[in-house]
């Protein structure tokens, strides 16, 4: 049975997710906790970071990853103003939309040097199939590129300082209070880079080698401490709040989805990929929730919605199955829909799913008459 925080909406099979005493979650705890952050120590600490950065003399201070979405303008426009010299990079996936091509633009056009990585379409395509099959991630290959390519360009550089976003481990919980700093290192990444625990590494084979997927490599401790090279979170600096990114992004030229939101409930996220709905979609199989449920509880949490709001949506939302996502994915990878939702089934978590009356059901589900659809695809 699942158990429910009892201030947000997420389950405890949700990795990150552990309960207290009084049933509070680990995510819901870190949200107190950042009332009481002296941000203006932060605020300084990182004016030091940038100090030091620009010290080096480099033609870029910074390596910022970015999609083109709403936290790559905070992260962008945030390290502007204090002076760095950013090298912006984006590893574009496959799916990206028009809409996130037009946002990419306008966030270069703020001023900042900009470089892209596209992988061998083949290549790509054989490590999304692979991957998606063995873990359920169609995103892995993504998440390997965001970390390693923008590190080890600045190893390569000479470039001191690699800025990423917010700290995933800190905004949803981890019971590893070694992961909820600044720093983005290697058992963060394992833990946090959604890659399934895996290095690129663990991946090769006939087709996936070395060469082929040598941007995904990781740089070791050694090699980043001797380029003196480190990678770390603005949200360690500066509060992470997605509406509040939003607004800044807004200021500078961002476009939302036009129609409502893509995944989840924000019209303002995952944007910028037409396959992203599918990245989210093992979530109810894997853990019992959507994308929805892990937007509504950052939404309570900054105060903007109640619980009983959020399950009231949740009730009108319903059935959330990604389709228009999920034809675009079968498409891609070149196999049908009854083949991807026999992958899926592969990590169904049948401790807390059980099949009555030819329906998949979730017993002690925070909805108690939520409508369990059919077989997406019936046999």
């Amino acid at each position: 049975m699942l158990h429910y925080c009892t201030r947000c909406v997420l389950p405890d099979t949700r990795p990150g997710v552990k309960l207290d005493a009084q049933g509070v979650c680990l995510g819901c705890r870190n949200a107190e906790a950042k009332r009481l952050i002296d941000w203006n120590v932060r605020r300084s600490a990182f004016g030091d970071i940038v100090a030091a950065a620009r010290q080096r003399g480099s033609a870029h201070d910074c390596v910022i990853p970015v999609s083109g979405g709403k936290d790559s303008f905070w992260q962008v426009t945030t390290c502007l103003e204090h002076g760095l010299r950013p090298l912006c990079v984006t590893y574009v996936y496959p799916g990206r939309t028009p809409l996130g091509e037009r946002n990419l633009r306008t966030l270069v056009g703020l001023g900042v040097d900009h470089l892209e990585l596209r992988l061998d379409p083949g290549i790509e395509r054989a490590f999304v199939d692979k991957a998606f099959r063995a873990t359920g991630i169609s995103g892995l290959v993504s998440h390997m590129a965001i970390y390693s390519w923008p590190i080890q360009l600045a190893v390569r550089e000479g470039i001191p300082l690699v800025v990423y976003g917010e700290n995933s481990a800190f905004e949803y919980g981890t019971d590893d209070e070694r992961l909820i700093g600044g720093r983005v290192d290697r058992p963060w990444l394992r833990r946090f880079g959604v890659t399934g625990g895996t290095t690129v590494e663990d991946w090769y084979d006939g087709t996936l080698t070395p060469d082929e997927l040598a941007p995904l490599v990781l740089p070791s401790d050694e090699q980043l401490a001797e380029r003196d090279v480190r990678a770390i979170f603005l949200g360690h600096y500066f509060p992470w709040d997605p509406e509040r990114s939003r607004d800044i992004a807004l200021r500078h030229g961002f476009d939302v989805r036009a129609g409502g939101a893509r995944v989840g409930h924000y019209d303002f996220v995952n944007i910028d990929d037409d396959m992203i709905g599918v990245h989210h979609h093992p979530k109810w199989h894997k853990f019992g929730i959507t994308r929805s449920w892990d937007t509504l509880s950052m939404e309570i949490r900054a105060g903007r919605m109640t619980r009983d709001e959020a399950i009231a949506f949740l009730e009108r939302r319903g059935d959330e199955t990604p389709w228009d996502d999920i034809r675009v994915f079968c498409a891609y990878l070149g196999i049908g829909e009854r083949e991807y939702f026999a992958i899926l089934e592969r990590f169904r978590n049948r401790t807390i799913w059980n099949r009555r009356d030819e329906r998949w059901r979730i017993e002690g589900f925070l909805i108690s008459d939520f409508p369990w659809p059919a077989d997406p695809v019936p046999s």
